[in-house]
Protein backbone atom coordinates (compact mmCIF):
# COMPACT_ATOMS: atom_id res chain seq x y z
CA UNK A 1 0.00 0.00 0.00
CA UNK A 2 2.06 2.82 -1.16
CA UNK A 3 0.01 5.87 -0.32
CA UNK A 4 1.59 9.29 0.32
CA UNK A 5 -1.57 11.03 1.43
CA UNK A 6 -0.15 12.85 4.41
CA UNK A 7 0.07 15.94 2.30
CA UNK A 8 0.85 18.90 4.48
CA UNK A 9 -2.06 21.26 4.99
CA UNK A 10 -0.71 24.66 3.91
CA UNK A 11 -2.92 26.33 6.54
CA UNK A 12 -1.41 24.33 9.38
CA UNK A 13 1.69 25.54 11.24
CA UNK A 14 2.37 22.12 12.78
CA UNK A 15 4.63 19.70 11.00
CA UNK A 16 2.79 16.80 9.43
CA UNK A 17 5.87 14.67 9.76
CA UNK A 18 5.82 14.09 13.50
CA UNK A 19 6.19 10.35 14.09
CA UNK A 20 5.16 8.42 17.18
CA UNK A 21 7.18 9.72 20.13
CA UNK A 22 9.08 6.47 20.66
CA UNK A 23 8.56 2.78 20.24
CA UNK A 24 8.79 2.16 23.95
CA UNK A 25 5.83 4.43 24.60
CA UNK A 26 3.83 3.80 21.42
CA UNK A 27 1.33 0.95 21.50
CA UNK A 28 -0.38 0.40 18.13
CA UNK A 29 -3.69 -1.39 18.31
CA UNK A 30 -3.66 -4.93 16.97
CA UNK A 31 -7.22 -4.29 15.83
CA UNK A 32 -5.82 -2.11 13.08
CA UNK A 33 -3.77 -4.89 11.58
CA UNK A 34 -0.33 -4.46 10.04
CA UNK A 35 1.22 -3.44 6.73
CA UNK A 36 3.54 -5.53 4.56
CA UNK A 37 7.23 -4.60 4.61
CA UNK A 38 7.02 -4.58 0.80
CA UNK A 39 5.32 -1.20 0.97
CA UNK A 40 8.09 0.12 3.22
CA UNK A 41 10.65 -1.15 0.71
CA UNK A 42 8.86 0.77 -2.06
CA UNK A 43 9.22 4.02 -0.11
CA UNK A 44 12.87 3.23 0.66
CA UNK A 45 13.64 2.59 -3.01
CA UNK A 46 12.07 5.92 -3.94
CA UNK A 47 14.23 7.67 -1.34
CA UNK A 48 17.40 5.98 -2.54
CA UNK A 49 16.60 6.82 -6.15
CA UNK A 50 16.65 10.46 -5.13
CA UNK A 51 20.08 10.01 -3.58
CA UNK A 52 18.95 10.23 0.05
CA UNK A 53 19.96 8.05 3.00
CA UNK A 54 16.99 5.97 4.16
CA UNK A 55 18.00 4.40 7.48
CA UNK A 56 17.71 7.60 9.51
CA UNK A 57 14.23 8.25 8.09
CA UNK A 58 13.14 4.72 8.95
CA UNK A 59 14.38 5.05 12.53
CA UNK A 60 12.75 8.45 12.93
CA UNK A 61 9.46 6.89 11.84
CA UNK A 62 9.84 4.06 14.38
CA UNK A 63 10.80 1.37 11.84
CA UNK A 64 13.99 -0.63 12.27
CA UNK A 65 16.02 -0.75 9.01
CA UNK A 66 16.88 -4.37 9.83
CA UNK A 67 13.25 -5.33 9.19
CA UNK A 68 13.86 -4.74 5.48
CA UNK A 69 15.86 -7.97 5.51
CA UNK A 70 13.00 -9.97 7.04
CA UNK A 71 11.07 -11.28 3.99
CA UNK A 72 7.59 -11.12 5.49
CA UNK A 73 7.98 -8.47 8.16
CA UNK A 74 5.10 -6.09 8.83
CA UNK A 75 4.78 -2.67 10.47
CA UNK A 76 2.02 -0.70 12.14
CA UNK A 77 -0.05 1.75 10.06
CA UNK A 78 1.02 4.63 12.33
CA UNK A 79 4.73 3.98 11.78
CA UNK A 80 4.19 3.58 8.03
CA UNK A 81 2.26 6.85 7.89
CA UNK A 82 5.02 8.58 9.86
CA UNK A 83 7.57 7.37 7.31
CA UNK A 84 5.54 8.83 4.45
CA UNK A 85 5.21 12.18 6.13
CA UNK A 86 8.95 12.35 6.82
CA UNK A 87 9.87 11.37 3.26
CA UNK A 88 7.42 13.84 1.73
CA UNK A 89 8.86 16.58 3.90
CA UNK A 90 12.43 15.66 2.92
CA UNK A 91 11.72 15.36 -0.82
CA UNK A 92 9.08 18.07 -1.05
CA UNK A 93 7.33 15.64 -3.37
CA UNK A 94 4.03 13.98 -2.50
CA UNK A 95 4.54 11.47 -5.30
CA UNK A 96 7.99 10.29 -4.16
CA UNK A 97 9.75 11.07 -7.42
CA UNK A 98 7.51 8.64 -9.31
CA UNK A 99 6.63 11.21 -11.99
CA UNK A 100 8.62 13.51 -14.26
CA UNK A 101 7.00 16.44 -12.44
CA UNK A 102 7.46 16.96 -8.71
CA UNK A 103 4.16 17.08 -6.80
CA UNK A 104 5.09 19.72 -4.25
CA UNK A 105 4.04 19.35 -0.62
CA UNK A 106 0.63 20.92 -0.11
CA UNK A 107 -0.70 19.95 -3.55
CA UNK A 108 -3.01 17.26 -2.22
CA UNK A 109 -4.34 19.55 0.51
CA UNK A 110 -5.07 22.23 -2.10
CA UNK A 111 -7.02 19.71 -4.18
CA UNK A 112 -8.99 18.43 -1.17
CA UNK A 113 -10.00 21.95 -0.15
CA UNK A 114 -11.31 22.52 -3.66
CA UNK A 115 -13.27 19.31 -4.26
CA UNK A 116 -15.23 19.55 -0.97
CA UNK A 117 -17.20 22.37 -2.58
CA UNK A 118 -18.57 20.06 -5.30
CA UNK A 119 -22.12 18.80 -4.84
CA UNK A 120 -21.71 15.24 -6.20
CA UNK A 121 -18.95 12.67 -6.37
CA UNK A 122 -19.04 12.87 -10.18
CA UNK A 123 -18.20 16.58 -10.10
CA UNK A 124 -15.59 16.08 -7.38
CA UNK A 125 -13.75 13.34 -9.27
CA UNK A 126 -13.84 15.39 -12.45
CA UNK A 127 -12.25 18.31 -10.60
CA UNK A 128 -9.72 16.04 -8.90
CA UNK A 129 -8.68 14.56 -12.26
CA UNK A 130 -8.05 18.06 -13.59
CA UNK A 131 -5.92 18.87 -10.56
CA UNK A 132 -3.90 15.69 -11.12
CA UNK A 133 -3.29 16.63 -14.75
CA UNK A 134 -1.64 19.80 -13.44
CA UNK A 135 0.34 18.07 -10.69
CA UNK A 136 1.60 15.10 -12.74
CA UNK A 137 2.92 14.54 -16.26
CA UNK A 138 3.30 10.78 -16.63
CA UNK A 139 0.06 9.52 -15.06
CA UNK A 140 -3.52 10.72 -15.26
CA UNK A 141 -6.77 9.60 -13.67
CA UNK A 142 -10.25 9.73 -15.20
CA UNK A 143 -13.74 8.32 -14.69
CA UNK A 144 -15.39 6.56 -17.63
CA UNK A 145 -19.10 5.63 -17.46
CA UNK A 146 -20.23 2.64 -19.47
CA UNK A 147 -23.05 0.10 -19.20
CA UNK A 148 -24.08 1.22 -15.71
CA UNK A 149 -20.53 1.08 -14.39
CA UNK A 150 -18.07 3.75 -13.36
CA UNK A 151 -14.46 2.96 -14.28
CA UNK A 152 -11.82 4.83 -12.31
CA UNK A 153 -8.96 4.54 -14.80
CA UNK A 154 -5.25 5.37 -14.59
CA UNK A 155 -3.52 6.14 -17.88
CA UNK A 156 0.19 6.45 -18.57
CA UNK A 157 1.54 9.06 -20.97
CA UNK A 158 2.98 7.44 -24.12
CA UNK A 159 6.73 7.28 -23.86
CA UNK A 160 6.75 7.72 -20.08
CA UNK A 161 8.60 4.43 -19.57
CA UNK A 162 7.68 1.11 -17.95
CA UNK A 163 4.76 0.84 -15.54
CA UNK A 164 5.76 1.70 -11.98
CA UNK A 165 3.78 -0.40 -9.51
CA UNK A 166 4.45 2.04 -6.67
CA UNK A 167 3.15 4.97 -8.71
CA UNK A 168 -0.01 3.13 -9.75
CA UNK A 169 -0.72 1.97 -6.19
CA UNK A 170 -0.17 5.47 -4.85
CA UNK A 171 -2.39 7.32 -7.30
CA UNK A 172 -5.13 4.68 -7.23
CA UNK A 173 -5.44 4.59 -3.45
CA UNK A 174 -5.09 8.36 -3.25
CA UNK A 175 -8.04 8.87 -5.59
CA UNK A 176 -10.18 6.01 -4.28
CA UNK A 177 -9.58 6.98 -0.64
CA UNK A 178 -10.50 10.57 -1.41
CA UNK A 179 -13.72 9.43 -3.13
CA UNK A 180 -14.73 7.30 -0.13
CA UNK A 181 -14.06 10.14 2.29
CA UNK A 182 -16.01 12.66 0.19
CA UNK A 183 -19.20 10.57 0.37
CA UNK A 184 -18.57 9.38 3.94
CA UNK A 185 -18.54 5.63 3.25
CA UNK A 186 -16.59 2.85 1.61
CA UNK A 187 -17.47 2.59 -2.07
CA UNK A 188 -17.86 -1.01 -3.19
CA UNK A 189 -15.40 -2.00 -5.90
CA UNK A 190 -16.88 -4.66 -8.19
CA UNK A 191 -13.51 -5.57 -9.72
CA UNK A 192 -10.01 -4.16 -10.07
CA UNK A 193 -7.51 -4.56 -12.90
CA UNK A 194 -3.83 -3.63 -12.96
CA UNK A 195 -1.46 -2.84 -15.81
CA UNK A 196 1.31 -4.96 -14.32
CA UNK A 197 1.88 -8.58 -13.20
CA UNK A 198 0.78 -9.57 -9.71
CA UNK A 199 3.36 -8.16 -7.24
CA UNK A 200 4.70 -10.17 -4.31
CA UNK A 201 2.34 -8.29 -1.99
CA UNK A 202 -0.78 -8.90 -4.10
CA UNK A 203 -2.29 -10.63 -1.08
CA UNK A 204 -2.84 -7.16 0.40
CA UNK A 205 -5.00 -6.03 -2.52
CA UNK A 206 -8.38 -7.67 -1.68
CA UNK A 207 -8.73 -5.64 1.54
CA UNK A 208 -7.75 -2.46 -0.29
CA UNK A 209 -9.69 -2.84 -3.50
CA UNK A 210 -11.76 -5.92 -4.37
CA UNK A 211 -11.82 -9.69 -4.10
CA UNK A 212 -11.96 -9.78 -7.90
CA UNK A 213 -8.50 -8.87 -9.18
CA UNK A 214 -6.99 -9.07 -12.65
CA UNK A 215 -3.30 -8.45 -13.37
CA UNK A 216 -1.45 -7.90 -16.63
CA UNK A 217 -4.36 -5.87 -18.05
CA UNK A 218 -4.07 -2.94 -20.52
CA UNK A 219 -4.96 -0.38 -17.83
CA UNK A 220 -5.17 -0.01 -14.08
CA UNK A 221 -8.83 0.46 -13.20
CA UNK A 222 -11.39 0.17 -10.40
CA UNK A 223 -14.92 -0.77 -11.51
CA UNK A 224 -17.85 0.51 -9.44
CA UNK A 225 -21.59 0.93 -9.83
CA UNK A 226 -22.19 4.14 -11.78
CA UNK A 227 -24.86 5.14 -9.25
CA UNK A 228 -22.14 6.09 -6.75
CA UNK A 229 -21.24 9.06 -8.94
CA UNK A 230 -24.53 10.70 -7.97
CA UNK A 231 -23.83 10.42 -4.23
CA UNK A 232 -23.64 13.81 -2.52
CA UNK A 233 -20.37 15.16 -1.17
CA UNK A 234 -20.85 15.31 2.61
CA UNK A 235 -17.53 16.90 3.61
CA UNK A 236 -16.59 20.52 4.17
CA UNK A 237 -13.53 22.74 4.66
CA UNK A 238 -13.82 22.09 8.37
CA UNK A 239 -13.80 18.29 8.06
CA UNK A 240 -11.03 18.53 5.47
CA UNK A 241 -8.69 19.89 8.13
CA UNK A 242 -9.02 16.75 10.26
CA UNK A 243 -8.83 14.53 7.19
CA UNK A 244 -5.52 16.04 6.12
CA UNK A 245 -4.11 16.03 9.64
CA UNK A 246 -4.19 12.26 10.05
CA UNK A 247 -3.77 11.04 6.47
CA UNK A 248 -2.66 8.58 5.20
CA UNK A 249 -3.37 6.33 8.20
CA UNK A 250 -7.07 7.15 8.07
CA UNK A 251 -7.21 6.20 4.38
CA UNK A 252 -5.29 2.96 4.86
CA UNK A 253 -7.60 1.78 7.63
CA UNK A 254 -10.94 3.50 7.40
CA UNK A 255 -11.87 2.46 3.90
CA UNK A 256 -10.86 -1.16 4.02
CA UNK A 257 -13.74 -3.52 3.36
CA UNK A 258 -14.99 -3.92 6.93
CA UNK A 259 -18.41 -5.32 5.99
CA UNK A 260 -17.22 -8.41 4.15
CA UNK A 261 -17.66 -11.84 5.69
CA UNK A 262 -13.89 -12.22 6.08
CA UNK A 263 -13.64 -8.88 7.93
CA UNK A 264 -16.44 -9.90 10.30
CA UNK A 265 -14.69 -13.20 11.00
CA UNK A 266 -11.39 -11.41 11.69
CA UNK A 267 -13.10 -9.24 14.30
CA UNK A 268 -14.70 -12.29 15.90
CA UNK A 269 -11.37 -14.15 16.05
CA UNK A 270 -9.59 -11.18 17.65
CA UNK A 271 -12.27 -11.14 20.33
CA UNK A 272 -11.79 -14.88 20.92
CA UNK A 273 -8.11 -14.57 21.83
CA UNK A 274 -6.37 -15.51 24.11
CA UNK A 275 -8.66 -18.56 24.18
CA UNK A 276 -8.47 -21.19 21.48
CA UNK A 277 -9.73 -19.93 18.13
CA UNK A 278 -12.93 -21.67 17.02
CA UNK A 279 -12.85 -24.24 14.25
CA UNK A 280 -14.65 -23.53 11.00
CA UNK A 281 -17.70 -25.60 12.00
CA UNK A 282 -18.07 -23.61 15.24
CA UNK A 283 -17.71 -20.31 13.42
CA UNK A 284 -20.31 -21.39 10.86
CA UNK A 285 -22.80 -22.12 13.65
CA UNK A 286 -22.10 -18.74 15.27
CA UNK A 287 -22.91 -16.83 12.09
CA UNK A 288 -25.86 -19.08 11.23
CA UNK A 289 -24.69 -20.87 8.12
CA UNK A 290 -23.45 -24.28 7.01
CA UNK A 291 -19.68 -24.98 6.95
CA UNK A 292 -19.77 -25.62 3.20
CA UNK A 293 -21.55 -22.30 2.64
CA UNK A 294 -19.00 -20.48 4.79
CA UNK A 295 -16.14 -21.99 2.77
CA UNK A 296 -17.83 -21.04 -0.50
CA UNK A 297 -18.53 -17.45 0.56
CA UNK A 298 -14.97 -16.97 1.81
CA UNK A 299 -13.59 -18.43 -1.42
CA UNK A 300 -15.68 -15.90 -3.35
CA UNK A 301 -13.86 -13.18 -1.39
CA UNK A 302 -10.49 -14.77 -2.17
CA UNK A 303 -10.09 -15.99 1.43
CA UNK A 304 -9.97 -19.18 3.46
CA UNK A 305 -10.81 -19.67 7.12
CA UNK A 306 -7.38 -21.04 8.00
CA UNK A 307 -5.62 -18.13 6.27
CA UNK A 308 -7.73 -15.64 8.23
CA UNK A 309 -6.84 -17.38 11.52
CA UNK A 310 -3.17 -17.27 10.59
CA UNK A 311 -3.33 -13.55 9.72
CA UNK A 312 -5.02 -12.64 12.99
CA UNK A 313 -2.40 -14.50 15.01
CA UNK A 314 0.42 -13.12 12.85
CA UNK A 315 -0.62 -9.47 13.30
CA UNK A 316 -1.04 -9.87 17.05
CA UNK A 317 2.29 -11.71 17.33
CA UNK A 318 4.11 -8.92 15.49
CA UNK A 319 2.39 -6.30 17.65
CA UNK A 320 3.45 -8.06 20.86
CA UNK A 321 7.02 -8.68 19.67
CA UNK A 322 7.44 -5.10 18.49
CA UNK A 323 5.76 -3.13 21.25
CA UNK A 324 5.79 -5.14 24.49
CA UNK A 325 8.25 -6.90 26.80
CA UNK A 326 6.15 -10.06 26.93
CA UNK A 327 8.25 -13.22 26.75
CA UNK A 328 7.91 -15.33 23.63
CA UNK A 329 6.41 -18.09 25.75
CA UNK A 330 3.73 -15.72 27.09
CA UNK A 331 2.98 -14.47 23.58
CA UNK A 332 2.59 -18.04 22.36
CA UNK A 333 0.10 -18.83 25.13
CA UNK A 334 -1.81 -15.60 24.59
CA UNK A 335 -2.22 -16.46 20.92
CA UNK A 336 -3.66 -19.86 21.78
CA UNK A 337 -0.61 -22.05 21.13
CA UNK A 338 -0.26 -24.90 23.61
CA UNK A 339 3.52 -25.03 23.24
CA UNK A 340 6.09 -22.31 22.34
CA UNK A 341 7.54 -24.71 19.76
CA UNK A 342 4.25 -24.63 17.83
CA UNK A 343 4.33 -20.83 17.88
CA UNK A 344 7.94 -20.86 16.60
CA UNK A 345 6.96 -23.10 13.67
CA UNK A 346 3.95 -20.95 12.80
CA UNK A 347 5.89 -17.69 13.03
CA UNK A 348 8.63 -19.01 10.75
CA UNK A 349 5.93 -19.77 8.20
CA UNK A 350 4.48 -16.25 8.53
CA UNK A 351 7.67 -14.19 8.58
CA UNK A 352 10.39 -16.57 7.35
CA UNK A 353 12.31 -16.00 10.58
CA UNK A 354 12.03 -16.93 14.25
CA UNK A 355 10.16 -14.78 16.82
CA UNK A 356 13.42 -14.06 18.64
CA UNK A 357 15.23 -12.98 15.47
CA UNK A 358 12.26 -10.81 14.49
CA UNK A 359 12.28 -9.10 17.88
CA UNK A 360 16.03 -8.46 17.69
CA UNK A 361 15.71 -7.00 14.19
CA UNK A 362 12.86 -4.77 15.35
CA UNK A 363 14.56 -3.56 18.55
CA UNK A 364 17.69 -1.89 17.22
CA UNK A 365 16.60 1.73 17.37
CA UNK A 366 17.15 3.87 20.47
CA UNK A 367 14.38 3.70 23.06
CA UNK A 368 13.16 0.27 22.07
CA UNK A 369 13.89 -1.08 25.51
CA UNK A 370 15.08 -4.47 26.62
CA UNK A 371 12.82 -7.34 25.64
CA UNK A 372 12.61 -10.83 26.97
CA UNK A 373 12.91 -13.85 24.71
Amino acid sequence: MSFPLSMRDPKSHASAATPPASRSRYRPSAEKGTISIQFVRAVVEAVKTRGLEADSLLRAAGISPELLDVPRARVSPAHYSALWRLVIERLDDEFFGQDSRRMKAGSFALMVRSVVHCTTLRAALDRASRFMSVFLDDLSVAVDERDGEAHLVLRSRPGSGPTRVFAHETLLVMTYGLACWLVGRRINVIAASFAYPAPTHAGEYPALFSATLRFGEPTTCLIMDAAVLDLPVVQSERSAKDFLRIAPENILLRYKNTQSLSARIRRRLRQALPNDLPELETMAREIGTAPATLRRRLKAEGESYQAIKDEVRRDLAITYLSTTDKSIRDIALELGFLEPSAFHRAFRKWAHTSPGAYRRADSTQPGAGRRRT
